[in-house]
């Protein structure tokens, strides 16, 4: 039996759902093979009411909430689980790394070797020498502080924390419940490190998602009051919310249910929030209630980049032939327009193999910092990075490994596993007037140990 379902939006397509058969599993695992349980780590479920409660925790101001100008805010699926981490499913987004054989849907392989006992959960995939490789769910609290830590440690803002309607449509499962619990953590690591969070709805515009939307928001207000916790992140006055999706080909779209929903969430007992729109590139070219719609109430406009170009000259081509009309329409008309800026792209292990591993290189960083270098040029002080966590279209920036198990895995080529966030935290401080530029580090292939169970064990004891 089925009860429940993932969604994985690729660059730009439409979501991929896949069903998932329930899986009960309690502990995590460790050792030479993941079918042994022989972990005393026991993850239970954050329960939906202790995730729903208000904030009452420690809070770091740092940066400000106030507004998305001079920021860089990064994308977080937080959508990675694993078994034994008190969740039905599984290995979710992370693909049969649990089979025997192995099979992935990742094409970058997280660095470990930061992580506690604790946040690793074994996979049957191996090493070189023969020792399992890990890793981590986002659902594991101290796996999510960790990552804002990071982000506090190298000048990234902030992010929009993803949510599918997919997974919001019904309340009365793992699915919301997972969902909600990575938001409470995601809340909880802003405030700590002193960083600011919004939330960003991944949707179509019918009656059914809207109907989802509106019942889920509906809760993060009343429920966890989300929106008065001081890290939510503010613009023009108001809290943001993002909608990503809107005016897609492959998306529905009914003009009175979107508009529904942009009053619904313009209402002061709703936050009246300023709405951020995630469009497609031919925005700016709509003639009919797409455009009425976004004309009427949408502050902020994000057109989708990722995949849409391969190199750093097409992508100054892809500027060239779309920013100077965006940035035209929103000037004349009042919007922010918000840029989308990405590493690199792949996506071969979750398309089983039947695309290029590498599709969209990541020339040692310059390709990133190339898309970054365009956003200043053209007069903008904010962008939105896609994403920090995203390694199963191999574009994250968070720590990736050098040394992946043996499979068919990218690397970083040779550069620090921290080589991205450097490079976000820089791109902040770029877009904020700073005299930055691209920094002087060479790859090097041993400058990252590669991880082994024994050595992790040793390290996690040293450390303890």
């Amino acid at each position: 039996m089925n009860i429940g379902s993932v969604h994985i939006r690729s660059a730009g397509m439409k979501c991929l759902r896949l069903s998932f058969p329930v899986f009960i599993a309690v502990c995590c695992f460790s050792g030479r093979s993941v079918a042994e349980d022989s972990s005393s780590f026991v993850h239970q479920a954050m329960p939906l009411s202790e995730s729903l409660a208000p904030y009452s925790g420690p809070v770091v101001r740092a940066v400000d909430n106030v507004s998305l100008h001079g920021k860089v805010m990064c994308g977080y699926q937080g959508w990675f689980m694993a078994r034994g981490d008190g969740y039905a499913p599984g290995y979710v987004h992370w693909g049969g790394v649990d089979r025997e054989p192995p099979r992935c849907s990742v094409d970058l392989w997280p660095d470990m070797r930061e992580l506690d006992p604790d946040e690793t959960f074994f996979t049957n995939y191996r090493y070189t020498d023969g020792d399992l490789a890990p890793v981590f769910s986002s659902t594991v609290r101290k796996t999510v502080l960790r990552h804002f830590k990071w982000m506090q440690e190298y000048s990234i803002d902030g992010v929009f924390v993803q949510r599918f309607t997919s997974c919001i449509s019904r309340q009365d499962n793992w699915d919301y419940q997972r969902t909600c619990a990575v938001l409470s953590h995601c809340r909880e690591g802003a405030n700590r490190y002193g960083r600011t969070f919004a939330v960003m709805y991944d949707t179509d515009f019918d009656e059914r998602a809207v109907d989802a939307v509106i019942a889920d928001w509906t809760r993060l207000m009343k429920e966890m009051k989300l929106t008065t916790t001081p890290a939510y992140q503010r613009h023009g006055g108001h809290p943001v919310i993002s909608l990503w999706g809107y005016g897609f080909g492959h998306r529905t779209f009914n003009a009175e249910a979107a508009e529904r929903l942009f009053r619904f969430l313009k209402r002061p007992e709703n936050g009246a929030c300023t709405i951020m729109l995630g469009v497609p590139n031919d925005w700016v070219s709509w003639t009919d209630d797409r455009m009425r719609l976004l004309r009427q109430y949408a502050q902020i406009i994000s057109p989708w980049n990722v995949g849409r170009y391969d190199s750093p000259e097409k992508a100054t081509q892809h500027f060239e032939r779309f920013w100077p009309a965006d940035l035209d329409f929103c000037k004349a008309n009042g919007k922010d327009y918000y840029a989308v800026v990405f590493p690199g792209f792949s996506w071969t292990n979750l398309q089983g193999g039947q695309a290029r591993l590498n599709a969209i290189p990541r020339l040692g960083g310059r390709f990133f910092w190339h898309q970054i270098e365009g956003v200043k040029r053209y007069g903008m002080d904010m962008a939105y990075v896609a994403m920090f966590d995203e390694v199963d279209e191999g574009t994250a920036i968070f720590k990736c490994t050098n040394h992946p198990p043996e499979g068919r895995f990218l690397t970083y080529e040779g550069y620090p596993s921290d080589h991205y966030l450097r490079l976000s935290g820089l791109a902040g401080r770029l877009l904020r007037g700073e005299a930055v530029t691209f920094p002087d580090v060479r790859p090097n292939p041993d400058a990252i140990l590669r991880f082994s169970a024994r050595e992790y064990g040793e390290t996690a004891e040293s450390d303890q």
